[in-house]
């Protein structure tokens, strides 16, 4: 049997954000191919949103754009997203920006750095949570899947990143207050914390660890995570089928970070 056949979404509306690039148009895709009806948040890669959900019936697709380099974007995504479909039942909280932000780097990229990636990954996350959250409140209760690292449970291995790093732990904790605040009320909360995922910004991240063979060869399987794994993964946490589960990080990196 397979994953979208185990977890059957059909009838659940779904909102992904960050949808149109790596971990985000997998998750995308395997939700739509589980029977879900996605909301596909954009940035400016409407194209890369749109192949994602190839396939997919358009009845059973909406997609949305914000800037969530903006103050209030968070807010704005979630308000088309109902206004295109009325409710959701599942927020999977993926957009991000990985920008260095280097110790040894002058001080203008260290700032423009660190408030962009709060920006993007904290602050707009917090908001299209809280939406999230007072809208499943007034249901009877929904789902929030996050996406956090496992640099933001390690740190990063890259000094050049600490503040993706940073952010990262920060929507761990978000995430985890939702859970522990909101369970009696049916608001159930995970964390899905990846390794190196087989994406474009992995691409790029090779070229700082010397190649994709060498940034292979320090992992316990030698290979990339598939994106389609995190897919799947999304998959059965929007089932809802494991409650007791909420508040939980899962790790996903193959045996490299173990704790």
């Amino acid at each position: 049997m397979s994953n979208s056949e185990a977890n059957d979404l059909t009838g659940k509306r779904v909102l992904v954000t960050g949808a149109s690039r790596g971990i985000g148009a997998a998750i995308a895709k395997s939700l739509g191919d589980a029977g879900a009806h996605v909301i596909s948040h954009y940035g400016t890669y409407a194209d890369g949103a749109k192949e994602a959900l190839q396939g997919i019936p358009e009845a059973r697709k909406t997609f949305v754009s914000a800037d969530l380099s903006k103050a209030g974007s968070g807010r704005e995504i979630w308000q088309k997203a109902i206004d295109a479909v009325g409710s959701i039942d599942v927020l999977v909280n993926n957009a991000g920006v990985n920008i260095e932000t280097a110790f040894e780097g002058d001080d203008s990229q260290w700032d423009h750095g660190w408030q962009e990636t709060f920006q993007v990954n904290v602050f707009e996350a917090a908001n299209v949570m809280k939406e999230a959250v007072n809208h499943f409140l007034s249901r009877g209760g929904g789902i929030v899947i996050s996406l956090s690292s496992w640099s933001g449970q390690k740190g990063s291995a890259l000094p050049t990143l600490p503040a993706y790093a940073a952010s990262k732990a920060a929507v761990k904790a978000l995430t985890q207050t939702v859970a522990s605040s909101y369970a009696k009320q049916g608001i159930y909360a995970y964390i899905i914390s990846p390794g190196i995922v087989k994406t474009r910004m992995a691409d790029l991240a090779a070229v700082v660890r010397g190649g994709e063979e060498k940034m292979k060869a320090a992992l316990a399987m030698g290979e990339l995570v598939p994106a389609s794994e995190v897919g799947e993964l999304a998959v059965f946490l929007a089932s809802g089928k494991c409650r007791h589960l909420t508040g939980a990080t899962i790790d996903i990196n193959g045996a490299s970070y173990v704790r």
